[in-house]
């Protein structure tokens, strides 16, 4: 028996081929569809292997007589050949629809796989800008509010947040007169700041200033704005009942500043934050401040704002940023206040460590682009 094997392109020249070699007689075998060798052939259309036998009598029968068969049988060979064409176009036609349909499914992957690494790149950003967020300091429920969906590249986020922070941040430009309050939580450097501004306001701006404490619980304190007071040559009075604050109201009444400081309060103890605003409300203060250390951790931020909302401050003096080294919580404390800074203290040193910042100031702080020491 003779066995050949023919690679062709498709069945109607494997046909020919076997025809015309072995005869009419011979049979196909087996068929099936290969790549041509080598790199190339993964981006050419796929060919036949076309496996073909006939028995040896009939190969030199074949031999003896073609002529003859070939003129007998031309009819039957076109017969035959128009049915293999219709089963070979049948067939081509499906595995073009399946060449098709393995096409769309590759482009599906590949645009699959595109938004698979966008959103990888996009998680990316967003890892940074959140790592970003949380150096600098920025409350977790502030980041919330921000949309980083909205941004793909950490560097545009900059940009935009900064513009963010100028609209947002305002920084108080009142010139102080008349009854001035402090109040703050306990340890925030109320009687510090107070001894700062007074000396700002008395040595520096050249206002007649007066001093009164209500902070009878800490005798240190008492004395140490009583030593300030002398130093500056400041009138001080320490009051305990609301008729001492109201006679000593009346005796500074000369002066164009009257700075109060009030004992710290915890934000959380509903008396004592009610008596406080009893005695402000007593004074009838021009202007009441809310004092918060830059220290502060941001989850109590929140619960000191809330507690001395009852007192209506109107701006807000931080201080202790020289014992910190970023400054986020500015950013912070004005997004949950939506007050004004009034002053920033920076230091120890009396008066010099308290100013009114700028907003670019500020805003370099918070950004991670300046720093106070």
């Amino acid at each position: 028996m003779v066995i050949k094997k023919y690679i062709v392109k498709n069945m109607n020249e494997a046909l020919t081929r076997i025809r015309y070699e072995l005869g009419k007689d011979a049979i196909i075998i087996s068929q099936r569809k290969i790549r041509e060798a080598g790199v190339k052939g993964y981006f050419k259309p796929k060919l036949m292997e076309v496996t073909a036998a006939l028995e040896n009598n009939k190969l030199d029968r074949k031999n003896k007589t073609i002529n003859y068969e070939k003129e007998e049988n031309i009819d039957s060979f076109k017969e035959s050949l128009n049915n293999i064409n219709k089963i070979i176009t049948k067939d081509e036609n499906k595995i073009d629809k399946e060449e098709d349909k393995l096409k769309e499914e590759v482009k599906e992957i590949k645009q699959l796989l595109n938004k698979v690494i966008q959103n990888t790149n996009k998680e990316k950003e967003d890892n940074l800008i959140k790592d970003y967020l949380n150096e600098i300091d920025i409350e977790e429920s502030v980041i919330e509010e921000l949309d980083l969906e909205d941004y793909d590249n950490i560097d545009k986020f900059k940009e935009s947040f900064r513009k963010l922070l100028v609209k947002d941040i305002k920084v108080s430009s009142q010139d102080l007169r008349g009854k001035i309050a402090l109040i703050g939580p306990t340890g925030v450097g109320k009687t510090t700041t107070i001894a700062k501004l007074a000396g700002r306001l008395a040595l520096i701006e050249k206002k007649k200033v007066g001093l009164i404490t209500i902070d009878t619980y800490r005798i240190g304190a008492v004395e140490q704005l009583k030593t300030y007071a002398e130093i500056m040559n400041i009138p001080f009075k320490v009051v305990i009942t609301l008729k001492e604050m109201e006679e000593a109201i009346k005796e500074l009444e000369d002066c164009d500043v009257v700075l109060i400081d009030t004992t710290g309060r915890s934000s959380k103890n509903t008396m004592q934050i009610s008596e406080l605003r009893a005695f402000i409300k007593k004074i009838n203060a021009d202007n009441i401040s809310l004092v918060i250390s830059g220290t502060t951790k941001n989850r109590d931020i929140e619960t000191i704002l809330r507690g001395y909302s009852e007192v209506n401050y109107e701006n807000i003096i931080i201080t202790k940023l020289d014992e910190t080294t970023s400054y986020g919580c500015i950013y912070n404390i004005i997004k949950k206040s939506n007050k004004e800074i009034a002053y920033i203290t920076t230091g120890q040193n009396v008066p010099e460590d308290i100013r009114t910042p700028s907003v670019n100031e500020v805003c370099k702080l918070i950004l991670g682009e300046d720093t106070i020491c």
